[in-house]
């Protein structure tokens, strides 16, 4: 399967695609892929708003939990987890501006401290193509962090939650709020959703969860973009597992000689 990608702030109206048949060379076997948009949905603020918020100060009484609506420059989107031990907040990496994370009201409420981001736009790529898109920023003292969803349901990481075709999922944003349905089907760092679930711009790294026995949400991923009909995430196990590699690759990284 092939997928063109192409960003809702740069791009035109999203494409539906066709079914294409496409020759494959050599001795391999013709192949049916289908072509289709994937279309990251961070929304674009205008730059009034961005400019309205002054400088970055912390409200007494912020708060950052999962569910919320952070802006980044003139990028709105939502916070997908929020790690209460290392006051950690992720949201997607296509959503990053220029390192000040601000709520919905301009306050500050973290920077930027690591990212990944190789979301083409407008390429086309094949469902095999490694798809990562996350962004943590840290969380200063003063403001409040919890990992409780706006629907009330805590929202936990365990390692044993992973997409997988037929999983029951819900995904909550701030424009198109908790819808639910079931993972379709499950790619190199991503998955694709159908049977309910829908997103709109603005909701790129709010979280994708599964509702436990206990009524708890386990997170399976954070919201990317939208594949012809579908809405996608990147994995949640992926994301962590990228962002632990990159926290102990600066730490071990060499410290900078100085000069006599």
């Amino acid at each position: 399967m092939l997928a063109s990608i192409c960003s809702l702030a740069h791009c035109g109206p999203q494409h539906t695609g066709s079914l294409d048949n496409l020759d494959t060379e050599g001795s391999e076997a013709t192949v049916p892929r289908r072509w289709k948009s994937l279309v990251p949905a961070s929304a674009c603020v205008f730059a009034a708003l961005a400019l309205s918020t002054g400088p970055a100060h912390a409200a007494n009484g912020s708060l950052v939990y999962p569910g919320m609506e952070v802006r980044q420059g003139t990028n709105l989107c939502t916070v997908g987890f929020v790690d209460l031990g290392s006051r950690t907040g992720y949201t997607a990496g296509h959503c990053r501006g220029g390192g000040t994370v601000g709520d919905k009201d301009g306050n500050y409420i973290g920077t930027e401290t690591a990212f990944r981001d190789n979301t083409p736009n407008g390429a086309t790529v094949d469902t095999n193509h490694q798809i990562a898109d996350w962004e943590a920023f840290s969380v200063p003292p003063e403001i409040q962090v919890s990992n409780v969803l706006p629907s009330g349901r805590q929202l936990i990481s365990d390692p044993s939650v992973v997409p997988s075709p037929g999983l029951p999922v819900c995904h909550f944003g701030v424009v198109t709020g908790e819808s639910c349905g079931t993972v379709e089907a499950v790619n190199n760092g991503w998955f694709t959703m159908a049977n309910g679930v829908v997103s709109q711009k603005g909701d790129s790294g709010g979280p994708v969860y599964m509702v436990t026995a206990d009524g708890r949400a386990a997170i399976v991923g954070m919201f990317n973009s939208t594949w012809g009909q579908y809405p996608a995430a990147v994995s949640w196990q992926a994301a962590s597992q990228q962002a632990s590699e990159d926290v102990i690759s600066a730490a071990s990284a060499p410290a900078p000689a100085t000069i006599p």
